[in-house]
């Protein structure tokens, strides 16, 4: 059993365990031994067999039709991109609507990244990186490189950053009320992971290991098998001296498949927008003293002036 299949099952658990009788429009029963829908409440819900369903959440049965996967999803009030991921798990797209771009029949295009790449390094106005569908950073321009805790470089790992800031930020003053931020980034952060990755694939299961033996709440979040892309918001970058400041973010889709693109600004007069002209402006006066470094003799060759010179 591939774990795609495996995860269907899973995932309808998860989804189940979650729901709340009243959210399904089902009454309170105090003698209710489950917290979330009984696997015979789905199935009715759905207009499917408990027997049938039964064979879903265990894994034996792998082609379920879009029919009843769309009753599924209505049965568990999926919104559209958890819908998407239902179907992606079962190995189908949902009918009359367009493919989901993160399935696994959709390889990342070496020279969509060479392109955006290109694009990134001429991309000066505002801070932007591109990470794949594990969330590895493949590009990203100076101005994303001058942010903290995100100073990515490619190679790094989006939630592994993240998992790092919300580390390192606990020993600072006011930790304990930027914490509610810091976990919900986390958590955001790995449903975005689940909604986009391709299950099967080795180097997330590496991924996912390592982050959750290091970090207590993204175990928790992985293990909710809550699967959300992250399509724009608002996140607090600490740039200093200033400290933390909001901006607004939004990620597109590289053309060529499993290729995201997220960047940073601000409104006209925000907070965000002076910071991104200081971090321009520092790293053009970091730049312009690196040249006149450059330019500048050594002490090796400057000489001294000859007895009677000028």
């Amino acid at each position: 059993m591939s774990g795609s299949h495996a995860e269907l099952g899973i995932y309808l658990r998860a989804r189940r365990d979650a729901l709340a009788p009243a959210d399904a429009g089902l009454s309170a029963d105090a003698r209710r031994r489950v917290p979330g829908l009984r696997r015979q409440e789905v199935a009715v819900l759905a207009g499917i067999s408990p027997e049938y369903y039964l064979r879903l959440e265990q894994g034996k049965d792998h082609q379920p039709s879009p029919q009843v996967l769309l009753a599924l999803g209505r049965a568990l009030r999926l919104d559209a991109d958890a819908t998407d991921y239902l179907f992606r798990l079962a190995g189908q797209t949902v009918p009359s609507r367009r493919p989901s771009a993160a399935g696994p029949s959709a390889p990342s295009d070496p020279d969509a990244l060479d392109s955006v790449t290109t694009f990134l390094d001429q991309w000066t106005s505002a801070p932007a990186y591109v990470v794949d569908r594990n969330q590895d950073v493949l590009a990203v321009n100076t101005l994303a490189r001058c942010f903290i805790p995100m100073a990515i470089a490619p190679g790094d790992n989006l939630i592994e950053a993240i998992v790092a800031g919300a580390e390192g930020s606990d020993a600072e003053p006011g930790a304990e009320a930027r914490k509610p931020y810091w976990d919900g980034a986390i958590r955001s952060a790995t449903a975005n992971l689940r909604y986009h990755a391709d299950i099967d694939d080795p180097r997330l299961q590496l991924l996912v290991a390592s982050l959750s033996s290091r970090c207590k709440l993204f175990r928790d979040a992985w293990g909710s098998h809550e699967a959300h892309p992250q399509r724009r918001g608002e996140a607090l970058v600490d740039i200093a001296p200033f400290g933390l400041i909001p901006f607004r973010w939004q990620t597109l889709e590289v053309p060529g498949g499993g290729q995201y693109l997220t960047t940073f600004f601000g409104d006209p007069g925000s907070p965000a927008a002076a910071a991104v002209e200081y971090l321009l402006a520092k790293d053009k006066v970091s730049r312009a003293l690196g040249e006149a470094g450059e330019r500048r003799p050594g002490p090796e060759e400057i000489t001294e002036p000859e007895p009677g010179d000028g």
